[in-house]
């Protein structure tokens, strides 16, 4: 199968700090969904896994534009869950879930990491 968007992004965990200082429960509602919310409670070093999640959604979206913009896709489109084995993976839903299918992409790739303070993320359809 072909590639149809690739996208990456990173995100400091800083920047996180910051915005859930200022922004508290009203950001996370806003840019996570609440198995992603549930999930970042558990961490020790909950910033550094949300800002894992912001660049996997910045980067899925990204992969989403190839070819045209996705203006309609918002935070709580893109949802980060892992698989059984543990391996981080993207679910669809709403107008994340419709460009898929405007593209044609019945696979996405998504890749993880951090070191620093700085998480990463980069997604493949395909």
């Amino acid at each position: 199968m072909a590639v149809l968007g690739v996208g990456i992004d990173i995100v400091p965990a800083s920047r996180v700090e910051r915005l859930l200082t200022r922004h508290g429960e009203r950001a996370l509602k806003r840019l996570f969904t609440v198995g992603e919310r549930e999930r970042a409670a558990g961490y020790a070093q909950a910033s550094l896994h949300l800002a894992a999640r912001i660049a996997a959604k910045e980067a899925a979206y990204k992969a989403l534009s190839a070819g045209g913009r996705a203006p309609d896709v918002g935070w709580q489109d893109l949802e980060v869950k892992n698989f059984a084995d543990g391996r981080p993976g993207l679910v669809f839903h709403g107008a994340a879930q419709r460009r898929m299918e405007a593209l044609g992409a019945t696979r996405c790739h998504l890749s993880l990491t951090h070191a620093g303070g700085v998480a990463a993320a980069v997604v493949v359809l395909e």
